[in-house]
């Protein structure tokens, strides 16, 4: 028995030793969530205002642009996935890729081909395995992107997108899949369609509208511009700065989202090391005790014969 209590320590050495990094781990992530947040709260109102002015300009020219205007019959879609470019982070990565496999797919079934653009190293591992096509990747950002990343991201999508069906690399749609931060506890995969823009409100949507303008008195107006020298030249100059800032909004909901997911998988396993440290103690004190028995009866045992011994010797 002596042996396997010998096991027993090793392994309890081994687990807490990585009950240790786990619970490291798991701060990290944790302070690292609250710098995503902070990012992310930062980046919402240039990007409400961006959107706002957009809308704006779109319905209130009426001009008729290669960015708000739907293809009669769309032929090509580009997706834009975002992962992460570490593990160790539960379900992350592989739920947004499953949410890219369903919006591919249904993409395709309504006919239409699927350009592949990742971002991150385990959705270009997870599609290089599978030798799935890819039309080109960024890494080595996700932990915490910057706008000069979403910038490079952007530039490669609006030119597909500007570019004729008929082209190479032109594309008709652009959607992104990425990963929504709700809360501590909640990172739900989204995809959304970017390119062409549409205007048109859900229900919901709608009743939102309707229940601010009710709190403010009265419907929302939206600002009035004058075109210099058109509305189709502000609307080339405001669309990329508009695409640009919806990839970073992406980029730093995905990250928070990350660290998120990266926080409660080391909880996890840090609970599960200690669970285990414990077993692990009870099988080893057993043991103990095994061992300490066993050598009190040879201790008696061996007691027992020498008196027996002793008394055969006297008669």
């Amino acid at each position: 028995m002596g042996a396997q209590l010998r096991v027993y320590k090793r392994r309890i050495k081994s687990v807490t030793a990585t009950k240790k990094i786990t619970r490291a781990m798991e701060m990290i992530a944790a302070s690292r969530i609250v710098k995503a947040q902070r990012r992310v709260a930062a980046s919402e109102p240039y990007a409400t205002e961006l959107t706002r002015a957009v809308t704006a300009v779109a319905q209130g020219s009426g001009v008729q642009h290669w960015l708000t205007t739907e293809v009669e019959r769309p032929t090509r879609a580009a997706v834009l996935l975002i992962t992460s470019d570490r593990g160790l982070a539960g379900g992350y990565n592989s739920n947004a890729i499953k949410a890219a496999d369903q919006l591919t797919n249904r993409l395709i079934g309504e006919g239409k081909e699927v350009v592949n653009y990742i971002v991150g190293s385990k959705g270009v591992a997870y599609y290089r395995f599978r030798e799935r096509a890819v039309k080109q990747s960024w890494t080595g950002f996700t932990d915490e992107p910057s706008y000069a990343d979403a910038k490079a991201v952007a530039a490669p999508l609006i030119e597909a997108i500007k570019a004729d069906t008929g082209a190479k690399d032109g594309v008709d749609e652009l959607h992104i899949v990425y990963t929504e931060f709700v809360s501590m506890m909640t990172q739900t995969p989204v995809d959304n369609r970017m390119l062409p823009l549409t205007f048109t409100k859900t229900a919901a949507e709608s009743a939102e509208v309707i229940e601010g303008a009710i709190k403010r008195g009265g419907p929302e107006i939206l600002p009035l511009y004058d075109f210099e020298p058109s509305a189709e030249d502000v609307l080339d100059a405001l669309l990329p700065r508009y695409v640009e800032s919806r990839i970073y909004n992406a980029l730093l909901q995905a990250a928070a989202s990350k660290h998120a997911a990266t926080r409660r998988a080391m909880k996890s396993a840090t609970d599960n090391a200690e669970d285990l440290i414990k077993s692990l103690t009870r099988l080893a004190n057993a043991a103990r005790q095994a061992d300490i028995t066993q050598e009190i009866s040879e201790i008696v045992g061996g007691a027992s014969a020498l008196a027996d011994a002793n008394a055969g010797s006297d008669r």
